[in-house]
């Protein structure tokens, strides 16, 4: 009896000490953000008075650059890696000089026409205050680590105004396949505490309820499988790009900050040859195209490559909004394509991409309710799951550690980062092979067994 007692107390006591550090956690992070959500759309909106404010590319990209060398190394890319990198490699601890830096070279970045995201630099400023806090508290490792994952889930929550998703997605993208369930509960309390407080300080988010779903049918089931394929493939093709990117930039052989400017010139270059619309947030064709509107076919293309292009040259910002530009644009072109509707496709390809791209699946289930209602659930988790599954072993976050393997059929070495995988197809191929085609033919004919059965005339 005494040492249920005991126990019982003990988790107590552990509880209420997460849910008040994570409390403190959220309301740092949410002010933290408000503020710099605040900074962005205040540059935003001064530099998009300047009709070709994007000329200043170069400038923009020579000043993150340099900000980050010389200020903070570790505020270099897409904010989120580095953080993840962080709490696998240093137990969370994060310089606190990262904070201001990454928050002015992503201001400087995005508001001067980069393509990059802003959640990023809230996922590293909330992980960065989290790591100094904990310095205060004179934290061990692994309560540091679990501080910090609370940060993380925060600056993801105020952000998007997805407290449950954000929450999620800051446990879930540190691993592939595996979720870390002790630090569930204060990632909660962050994530809503640090939305709540973005709320009250006069952050308004963005949300786009689907008022149109087709009724369930075979072949619109069937049409979400498919388009969970298509957006595996896409994501699949915004990982191999920012390798490229970055393989290119490395090969260039020159000083960093001469390396930002010929970044920048190529695309005010490729600026001038495609459309203004690529650039910074995009957060308009994210909306329109939410809405119903239709992009021209290479939207998801042309984002892919400035993206790549800004981040690998020297300039700073997040990589989800930018997945969230490539979902609802290549999710427009599935449904022109297939004459499907295309704001309820651009919907799925929004989430399904973050799915596919950062190995996320649960937390872009989660994200297509808080965004679009619940309507959209089960289709939005269908092409999620099909779309995680489909990108392979690949992450726009290279340091992920693998903990799953996605499919029996590939060999992997387990608890190292997707960048040091190589994976290996496994033996029996041809059994698969044949495996697989049975279950093409078995679909078919469901199908023509449907489409039969309601072509026929009713019978009174």
């Amino acid at each position: 009896m005494r040492r249920h007692v005991a126990e019982h107390t003990v988790i107590f006591i552990s509880v209420l000490k997460w849910v008040v550090l994570a409390t403190g956690i959220g309301i740092i992070v949410g002010i933290s953000t408000a503020l710099f959500l605040r900074a962005l759309e205040w540059s935003i909106g001064f530099s998009g008075r300047y009709h070709h404010y994007y000329l200043l590319l170069p400038v923009a990209l020579i000043a993150s650059a340099a900000l980050v060398k010389y200020l903070a190394p570790d505020a270099e890319g897409h904010g989120t890696e580095k953080v993840i990198e962080a709490v696998h490699k240093r137990s969370g601890r994060i310089k606190a000089a990262v904070v201001p830096v990454k928050l002015a070279a992503t201001v400087v970045t995005i508001a001067l026409g980069g393509s990059a995201g802003k959640e990023g630099p809230c996922a590293q400023i909330g992980a960065g205050l989290s790591s100094l806090v904990a310095d205060l508290l004179r934290f061990n490792d692994r309560d540091r680590k679990r501080l910090v994952i609370c940060g993380i889930s925060a600056g993801f929550a105020a952000v998007f105004g997805t407290p449950i998703a954000g929450a999620i997605f800051g446990v879930e993208v540190l691993f592939v396949g595996s979720i870390l369930y002790e630090v569930l509960l204060p990632s909660f309390v962050a994530g809503i505490t640090a939305y709540q407080v973005a709320v009250h300080l006069g952050v308004k988010y963005t949300y786009v309820p689907m008022n149109f779903v087709p009724v369930f049918s075979s072949t619109f089931f069937f049409d979400v499988m498919l388009s969970g394929v298509f957006f595996g493939l896409c994501a699949m093709i915004l990982i191999e790009s920012l390798k490229l990117g970055k393989s290119l930039a490395e090969r260039l052989r020159v000083h960093f900050l001469l390396k930002a400017a010929i970044g920048g010139a190529v695309m005010v270059g490729l600026t001038f040859l495609l459309s203004p619309g690529y650039l910074g947030l995009g957060l308009d064709t994210i909306r329109a195209t939410l809405q119903g509107a239709k992009p021209v076919w290479y939207a998801f293309i042309a984002k892919t490559i400035l993206t790549s292009g800004t981040l690998n040259f020297g300039g700073s910002g997040g990589i989800v909004t930018p997945i969230f530009f490539v979902g609802t644009t290549a999710g427009s072109l599935w449904a022109e394509l297939w004459h499907l509707h295309h704001a309820t496709f651009a919907a799925l390809g929004m989430v399904a991409l973050l799915a596919g791209a950062a190995n996320t699946p649960i937390a872009a289930s989660i994200m297509a309710v808080e965004f679009f209602g619940p309507k959209i659930a089960p289709y939005a988790a269908l092409a999620c799951v099909i779309s995680y599954l489909i990108t392979g072993h690949r992450s726009v976050y290279p340091s992920q550690i693998l903990a799953v393997k996605k499919s029996p059929t590939v060999d992997v070495e387990l608890g190292v980062e997707i960048e040091d995988i190589e994976p290996v197809a496994a033996p029996h191929r041809s059994e698969i092979i044949r495996w697989f085609l049975r279950l093409v033919k078995l679909v078919g004919q469901i199908l023509r067994k449907s489409d039969e059965e309601g072509s026929k005339p009713d019978q009174k």
